[in-house]
């Protein structure tokens, strides 16, 4: 719980607070037109975003830690935990980059975390060699798919009626 309190709800306020300021703030050229989010809208995208990426990492712990029997690995919450937090932090990091939506292609250096999870994997959940690189795959692809949900969502429920208005 430690992780979640002391380390998760900051840094995944990160895109979040930046996301908004760009959306609603500076705005966004899409063909040649600019466009912001009204405010209301980006301010529940924002709270929104925010509380999915935390329910999101806690799902994608659990995701890591139920498979882990299936591929010899350590059936451990609180290490999963700690795979799914650490790997996510770049990519919490690099969601600055949304605060400037002409910088935002820059997020891609949150694809750091792709690396930041095998070696979490490695190293605290142990499978054996010949198993790893599935584990890894199999969850990283789980977890792909639960983040594209939590994004579609998200960007349904705040921005869907923004968007259509």
């Amino acid at each position: 719980m430690d992780m979640i309190t002391k380390y998760v709800v900051i840094l995944a306020a990160i895109p979040a607070v930046a996301g908004f300021i760009g959306r609603a703030v500076f705005g966004y050229n899409v063909l040649g037109m600019h466009s912001r989010v009204a405010m209301g809208p980006g301010f529940v995208w924002a709270v929104m975003y925010y509380v999915m990426s935390i329910v999101g990492v806690i799902v994608f712990a659990l995701i890591i830690d139920l498979l882990a029997p299936s591929f010899g690995a350590k059936k451990d919450f609180n290490g999963s935990m700690k795979v799914a937090v650490f790997s996510m932090t770049a990519s919490w990091v690099a969601g600055v980059f949304a605060l400037f939506p002409a910088l935002a292609v820059l997020s891609l250096l949150g694809l750091y975390s792709l690396y930041l999870l095998w070696l979490g994997m490695k190293a605290i959940k142990e499978p054996p060699a010949d198993k790893q690189v599935v584990y890894y795959v199999i969850s990283l692809v789980v977890g792909i798919v639960v983040y594209i949900v939590v994004g579609a969502v998200v960007g349904i429920v705040a921005l869907g009626g923004a968007m259509m208005g």
